[in-house]
This record gives structure tokens, sequence and C-alpha cells, in this order.
């Protein structure tokens, strides 16, 4: 590239994390000075560090504080990122005012595009094929029902502005659709300001292929390729690759030309991606669902195979200068994952908590955290995004996941171990991939940790009888456990209740923490074990370590930290098992807490209150009486820690497939939902 230097002297990031970061790495290449902003949570963190010069402000979402601090600090541009301000017309309009360029589209592409229901009926008058459905705005829930029923089940009920997943809840028949509008309308009133919906026919098993486009104001507009976005959860991306295993050139040339037909409908200018669904048997009939008018948190894949700088490309656009591609040729196969801080076991609930070790693997890594970062429930889940590229997809499969075992997270829940085990599967090596595998797939258990993962906490607990430095470097590398440490027995348990007694070994492992919970990566993934004993002066004791079959508990306690959005019983009211109780909102998700069992229902909590992870909301009392828990037979203890008892699944977790209610583990069920997030 030939791109002047510099094309803007001081840009502003209106952004946190990996995105932030990203750009910032394009800004340095460029000579141009980075302006970061953050907020009180994200003090310290790695994109604030790393900006030439930051500025606080209350939100990400303050339009009048980014604008300020675009104008203090003498910015004559902002890059919005994605999420947060960066689909947002009125900020673009505020940039204009205040004589910043705002990078990205103009307003009127923002307000076409930033509104589903607008954009559909747009781009079906330039002859892009769109999904069945209709408006509900201004319709009665009555008139909803009866356009439902002329529509046809199962629908897609959507918020018409915004993006991102959030807010999408699926209704399968009449008797869903009450409760699907609802949550729709409450989190789309309290995302985006206005709570009209659309509802579109969902297709059975789609995949969803999106085409990143590239428009400059000398009228060049172009396709870069399309991208296989079908691996989602709940709605939300979890790998994506590029280019599509299934699309072949004439499909690709299908997609292109409708993608670029829709970018020109609007006079787009920048980066900007159409997202189309595809039924699995008809991948040569494709489907506009939406136009995201700005980055996309997947764009590291198409600049893998296409060589292109895509923020490069972006400034030089608002530049006002011509785009600098060259011939657009996909070269090889590049795979991205998202690391998401969360447990899989638990139903994908969003964690928090302190990374006590990150280490990235040897593949492009766009991160947002390092050693010491702590992650707050204020933000969106996802830490990190692995992107491997190769000549061919299984080369890309195979280098993926051989960075995904050598990534170190430690401290805090992640999906890692999920992310491998998923690559590994037939369906996805194949590319038969549909949006709905991934739910099918259900939730897993938890991994139980390798020997060597158990040998090395061993050798941690008992060297020079201290606990392990939270300084991790210095422990890298072999344990060595000699002397009387080495004849030791040490009891830990792992996060599914299994208590493993182990000795210390000489292994390669990466253990933090100390003096009773320890985590460990080793064998390429990450574990967290407490200790339950030590041989030396261990006490014998019976010790409740699980509960017998069909036990129950009354405590109903909340998946996560979060806030009370909806309470849906009252004190005393009979229910059954599976009724819905009480709405925690956290991170980018809505979680239902559901009655494991008939019963009566007691409340602990009100909408609005502010809920620790584990706190009791609510009771269901049954008429039975409680079991006891099942007493295994003795195992060695200390004194100190205290015995530990393996912990039931809570009222938040997610039920396996099949499982059945009565056993204890009632669902959790996750929407979307409004949050200063990422999508």
């Amino acid at each position: 590239m030939n791109t002047p230097a510099p094309l803007f002297r001081t840009v502003l990031v209106a952004n946190r994390g990996e995105i932030a970061r990203r750009v910032f790495r394009t800004l340095r290449r460029l000579g141009i000075r980075s302006v970061a902003v953050y907020t009180d949570a994200d003090a310290g963190s790695p994109h604030a560090r790393e900006a030439d010069h930051a500025v606080r402000v209350p939100s990400y979402l303050d339009v009048d504080a980014v604008i300020a601090a675009a104008v203090s600090s003498g910015a004559d541009a902002v890059h919005p990122g994605y999420g947060f301000l960066s689909e947002n017309a009125a900020f673009a309009r505020a940039c204009a005012v205040a004589g910043v360029v705002f990078v990205g589209p103009g307003v009127e592409a923002l307000e076409v595009m930033g509104d589903k229901i607008r954009a559909k009926a747009h781009v079906a008058g330039h002859g892009v094929p769109t999904v069945p459905g209709f408006s509900a705005a201004g319709l009665s829930d009555t008139e909803i029902a009866a356009s439902a029923d002329r529509a046809g089940y199962p629908l897609l009920v959507k918020p018409s502005a915004g993006g991102g997943g959030k807010g999408m809840t699926v209704a399968t028949g009449p008797a869903d659709l009450p409760d699907a509008l609802a949550t729709a309308r409450r989190v789309a009133r309290a995302a985006f300001g206005d709570d009209t919906l659309l509802l579109e026919r969902l297709l059975e098993r789609p995949r969803h292929i999106e085409v990143q486009v590239l428009a400059d104001a000398h009228g060049t507009t172009i396709s870069l390729g399309e991208r296989e976005c079908t691996l989602q959860r709940r709605h939300q991306k979890v790998i994506e690759e590029a280019p599509s295993p299934v699309v072949d050139a004439a499909t690709r040339a299908l997609l292109a030309e409708a993608a670029v037909a829709a970018a020109r409908s609007v006079g787009y200018l920048g980066a900007g991606t159409v997202e189309f669904l595809v039924a699995g048997d008809r991948i040569d009939e494709p489907f506009f669902i939406e136009m995201n008018t700005r980055l996309q948190v997947e764009h590291p894949v198409t600049e893998l195979v296409t060589g292109v700088d895509l923020v490069e490309q972006q400034l030089r656009v608002a530049a006002g200068l011509p785009l600098e591609t060259g011939e657009i040729r996909l070269d090889g196969h590049a795979i991205e994952a998202r690391v998401y801080v969360e447990t899989p076991a638990r139903g994908y609930l969003p964690a928090t908590g302190t990374v006590t070790a990150w280490h990235p693997g040897p593949a492009r890594v766009d991160s947002a955290v390092e050693t010491g970062s702590v992650i707050s429930p204020l933000y969106d889940p996802m830490i990190a995004k692995v992107i491997a590229h190769g000549p061919d997809r299984d080369t890309a499969l195979a280098r993926l996941d051989a960075a995904l075992a050598e990534t170190i997270v430690l401290g805090v829940d992640t999906n890692i171990a999920d992310l491998r085990a998923l690559l590994a599967e037939p369906a996805v090596r194949g590319g038969d991939l549909d949006t709905g595998l991934l739910d099918r797939r259900g939730t897993p258990e938890a991994p139980e940790p390798s020997p060597d993962a158990l040998a090395a906490v061993a050798a941690a607990v008992v060297d020079a009888g201290a606990p392990v430095d939270a300084s991790v470097w210095g422990r890298v590398g072999a344990w060595r456990a000699g002397g009387a440490a080495a004849h030791q027995t040490v009891s830990l348990e792992d996060d599914a209740g299994c208590v493993h007694t182990v000795t210390p070994g000489e292994v390669e492992a990466v253990v933090t923490g100390g003096p009773v919970e320890y985590w460990v990566h080793a064998d390429g993934g990450a574990h967290r074990l407490r200790l339950v004993s030590r041989r030396a002066d261990a006490e014998r004791r019976r010790v409740a370590v699980g509960r017998a079959r069909g036990a129950v508990d009354p405590d109903l306690v909340a998946p996560l930290p979060g806030t009370v959005v909806a309470v849906h019983a009252h004190d005393g009211d009979t229910v059954e098992a599976g009724a819905r109780l009480v709405t925690i909102e956290a991170m980018k998700m809505e979680h239902t807490v559901v009655a494991p069992h008939a019963g009566t229902v007691r409340l602990r909590t009100s909408a609005g209150a502010q809920v620790a992870r584990d706190a009791v909301v609510a009771t269901v009392t049954p008429a039975a009486e409680r079991p006891e828990p099942q007493i295994t037979e003795p195992v060695e203890r200390t004194g100190t820690p205290p015995a530990s008892v393996a912990p039931a699944a809570s009222a938040g977790s997610a039920t396996p497939a099949g499982s059945d209610p009565s056993a204890g583990i009632p669902a959790s069920v996750p929407t979307p939902s409004p949050k200063e997030t990422h999508p």
C-alpha cells in the first residue's frame, strides 16, 4: 500500500477492549496519534494504556462525553469500532457538527440500514431477496397474532433497531408468541429506546453467510468475499471462517452482486457487511437479513485471506481517498474462534473474576486482556479472538486447535475447552453446519482434569509448603518435587465435584492460585481445582459429596451476578415444574430462573434488585420431604480447609437435552439483552 501518512493527525477510538487495541495497531503503523476513552470500570485496562492519550468518560454510550473527549484531545476523526455508538446516526451527526470526521458511512445509510424493517423494504426495492415476514409497527398483539398465523410458524421475533442478536426470540407456535413479544420489546426498549419489532419466518436449519464490502466516494464498491458465520449460540457467533466451505464460484458471484447492490442503494461509504440466510439445501438462494454498517467482530478472517487491512481502508475512505486494495484474491482459508469468559457446564453463563495468567497461542490473537485483568459484568464476555490461516480448511482447523491448546487463560472460566471439542466434531470438520447446531448440542459436562494437571497442582501445594506465587511466569516449566514432598499425597476436588487423590509429579504446566483454590493449564486445557487435604496430619471424616437422585432443594439461586429485570410469580403461588419465576440480566444476556419442581413459591428478591451469583432469589417448597444426601465412604481430609461438599446444580443451570427436571437440575432460559456490549 502507498497510503499517504498521516491520513489524519489524531484519531479517537470510541470503543474498548480488543477492537480498540486492533485499531490502535493500524494507527501506529500509519503514524497516526491515537486517543482512547475509558470508563471507571476500565481504568488501567490495556486499551487505555496502549493509546497515546486516554480520556475518561462516564459511559461508552455517552455521545456528548465522547464528542467532548475528541475535541479536547485534538482528534480530527473518530473510529467507532463495533457495538456501542458505531451504528448510531445521532453520533455520526454529532461528529459532523463538532467538525470531527466519523470513520464510517453517512447518516442516511446508518438510518436506513439501522432500522431492520426499513432496510428490508429498501433493499427489496433494489432487487435484493428478503426473508418472508412482517413489521409489527402499529399493530396490537391481536393483530400481530393474526399476521403470525398467516405468515406461519416458527417465527423469529426481533427488535427492528440494533443488532448483535440482542432481543431475538423464537416463537414456535401461538402459545409462545406473547412471551416472545414481551421479551423482545423489553430488551429493545432498554437497548435501543425503540420497542418496534420485526417478525420473520424462521428458516429450517439455515446457514448464516455474510459478505464484506468496501466502498469509497469515487464510485467504487467491491466485495471481498463471504464469511461463514453459521456456528452460533443464542444468535451470538462463536466460530467464523472465510471463505464458506459450501459456496462455489457461481454462488459467490451471486452473493457479491446482492451485497454490492444493497450497499450502493444507500450510497454506502467505508467497510460494511451484508448478511444473508440460506436454507441448507438451497445455498444458491440467499435471503437478505440485515446490513451491519461498521467493522465486524469477525473481520480478521477476511483480512487473512485477502491481505487487506480493513481499518486502513476505512481511514482512507474517511479521508476522502479512493480504495487501494489491488485485485481481490482469496488466498487459503481462515477460521476465527471467539474466547468468552463463561462457564459451559453451567449453560454458558457469563463469568467474572481476575485473569491470573494470560498467554496467547501461536496464531493471530486479538485480545482485550492481560495477566491481572479484572473481568467486569458490565461488558461483553468476549475477551479474545484466536484466528488461524492455512492453505486449506483442514490445515486452518488444525492450526486453530493447536493455537487454542496453547492459549493460557487462568483465574476465570472460559469456553476454550469447548471450542476445541467443537472443532473436533464431524459435522464441523465436514462443514455440515446450521445455525441451530450449537443449541442442539446442549450443555457439556465440566472436563475432567488430566493426570498432568492434577500432578502439577499437587506439586504446587507441597512445593516448599507455600502457596503458589501469583507471578505465574516464574513457575512455567517442569514441577520437580523432591525429598519428603515427593511422598506426600494430595486430594483435590474438580468442578464436577469429583475428588482425586494424587502425588506430586514432574510435568509441564502453569499453575496459579492457592492456598485452597488453584488454576492449572496442562495438556492443552485449563482447570480449577480445590484443595481437599494433604496426607500429613489428616483426619478421617464422613462427608456428603452429592445428592441422591430425586433430591430437591427449595432454594433457587442466581446463576450469575446481575439485575432482576422481571418477576413472573407472586408469594404463595403454586407452580408446576418449569414455571418461570425470575429473570436476571447481565453481560448482554437474560437468564430466567425456573421452578425445578412443583411447589409453593416464596420470593426473595424484586424487580430492579442487584443480586450476586448464588444469591437465593426464590424458594419453591415441594410437598414431599427432602431426602437425605448420599454419604460416601470415608476419605482423607485435613482439619483445614473444611470438608468440601460438591455443589448441586443451581436453578439457573442449563439442563442437558433429555435430562429429568425432577433430578434437581432445572433450566436457565437465556435471551440476548441490552448492555454496553459488543455484537
